[in-house]
């Protein structure tokens, strides 16, 4: 466990039930029992009992309080333990903060969102200028902050749900307050929270968790699916949900698309689907691409609108892996490709017909409007059928395709790459479909056009986008800042 030489470990009985409460962290000034779940704050070396905490939602996260790594900082790998957990429910969905206390005694926030992580630390505003109210903030707008251009990924409200362990701040249990996650072209992420004066602003970029080197994860993610299976509100039957943070999933009977947003307690509200697509790749299939072993969870089948009115269409795969957490494979005329939200913003031009993201330029190949017109699966978004957006790809010398998605409500930006159609074949173990699985890899075109299911990001990070139709209304977008968009998407605030 990373301990500094200038800190001192203090203990003392809950004055709950007596039992021992440690504070790692000189800076942390509030702390949640693991025992009675009691809420206490530090004055000096005393603890007084301010309330009881909520239960945790569970996630089935792979991190777990106590767990240690290592960061890049400032060039240098710092060691840190995770020793507080705090759970937050936006306009969005939940997202969950981990508390991370670094050897050199300060401490650092890594953002959980759906498998996507932002390790950020406390920021400041220079120039003596106050950071403007929430309100201030307009979604997709650009914004100037220390000299730097971000755009606005998400601003809306957010509350504490939930909190485990060790805590530098508690805001008041189920109090909502604002919320802003900013992006950079050049992928960081800036963490605005309202809930105490002055704001609490955070930095940050995503990361992944093999890159922080933790040990002590849980050993086992799979959860008890018991509570978790239902009876099909449109034809009565059986329905298991496997993923904790599914939102949306297709009865396997009548394939009607069931919105779970209010939980498997809440009203089950149901749309039949007619016209069935039959994916080339089964649902819970298991491959590997690019290095990483992905489960097929969901499907997508998406109808496109050129502006000559050319109508085409594709299908996305909604892959899920433990540590990595979500990505789409996009099956399009012109080839396969995967891709992810994307953490940053990136730049366009003033003509739109181009865009620079993480120093490379990309450049405009289609615009198109698209639709959602078939879903089967489990999806960690509220998704529906029949809601249009506007979807632009675009391209890099390189091979790099990038996607923007425009709704109602929020932009959307996914980032990927282009993958051999027998690659796919060969990673799912679809050999015998090899010839069903050929395209014509000419171009980018849709093969990232179907990254609307992406979060936060929101995301922000999550951004990510959902779909509104007969079945639920409403949209979902997540952002990654400090969870990732809370959502920032990539693992940051909502």
């Amino acid at each position: 466990m990373a301990t500094s030489a200038t800190q001192r470990h203090y203990r003392a009985p809950c004055p709950g039930c007596g039992a021992p409460v440690e504070f790692q962290s000189a800076q942390s000034t509030h702390a949640v029992c693991g025992y009675c779940h009691s809420t206490v704050v530090r004055s000096g070396e005393v603890l007084s009992r301010i309330g009881r905490m909520a239960e945790l939602f569970d996630d089935h996260s792979p991190l777990q309080l106590h767990a240690s790594g290592r960061v890049e900082l400032d060039g240098k790998a710092l060691p840190f333990t995770l020793i507080g957990r705090l759970q937050y429910q936006g306009d969005a969905g939940r997202w969950t903060e981990w508390i991370a206390f670094l050897q050199d005694g300060s401490s650092a926030t890594l953002g959980e969102d759906n498998g996507s992580y932002v390790f950020s630390r406390p920021a400041g505003v220079g120039g003596g200028g106050a950071i403007p109210d929430a309100a201030a903030f307009r979604l997709g707008a650009s914004v100037g902050i220390n000299g730097k251009t971000y755009s606005v990924a998400y601003s809306g409200q957010a509350a504490l749900i939930a909190a485990q362990g060790e805590l530098p701040k508690l805001p008041e249990l189920g109090q909502p307050f604002a919320m802003v996650e900013l992006r950079s072209s050049d992928g960081e992420v800036l963490s605005i929270d309202y809930s105490s004066q002055p704001p609490h602003v955070e930095r940050g970029r995503a990361v992944l968790l093999d890159d922080l080197q933790l040990q002590g994860l849980k050993s086992e993610s799979a959860k008890d699916e018991q509570g978790r299976q239902f009876n099909c509100p449109q034809c009565g039957a059986p329905v298991a949900v496997q993923l904790a943070s599914t939102k949306s999933c297709t009865c396997p009977s009548c394939a009607s698309l069931i919105d779970l947003g209010a939980g498997v307690g809440g009203e089950l509200r149901a749309a039949a689907q007619h016209e069935p697509v039959q994916p080339l790749i089964p649902l819970g299939s298991k491959g590997q691409l690019q290095g990483v072993h992905w489960q097929v969870v969901g499907f997508q089948h998406r109808a496109g609108v050129e502006p000559d009115g050319e109508r085409f269409g594709w299908d996305e795969y909604l892959l899920y892996h433990r540590k990595r957490g979500f990505a789409f494979l996009v099956d399009a005329e012109d080839g396969w490709s995967l891709v992810r939200p994307a953490t940053g913003a990136p730049r366009l031009d003033a003509s739109g017909r181009s865009a620079t993201y993480l120093g490379s330029k990309y450049t405009l190949q289609y615009s198109y409007s698209a639709e959602t017109t078939y879903v089967l699966g489990e999806f960690y978004w509220q998704v529906e059928r029949g809601q249009k957006t506007v979807n632009s790809d675009f391209a890099s010398a390189k091979g790099g395709l990038l996607s923007m998605e425009q709704s109602a409500s929020e932009v959307t930006w996914s980032s990927g790459d282009k993958v051999a159609s027998s690659a796919v074949a060969a990673a799912f173990g679809l050999q015998d479909k090899a010839e069903l699985m050929r395209r014509e890899d000419v171009g980018p075109r849709q093969a990232s056009g179907g990254i609307g299911c992406g979060v936060v990001i929101v995301f922000f990070l999550v951004v990510l986008v959902v779909f509104a139709s007969d079945c639920s209304g409403g949209s979902y977008s997540r952002s990654s800042g400090g969870s990732w968009g809370g959502y920032s998407s990539s693992g940051s605030h909502k």
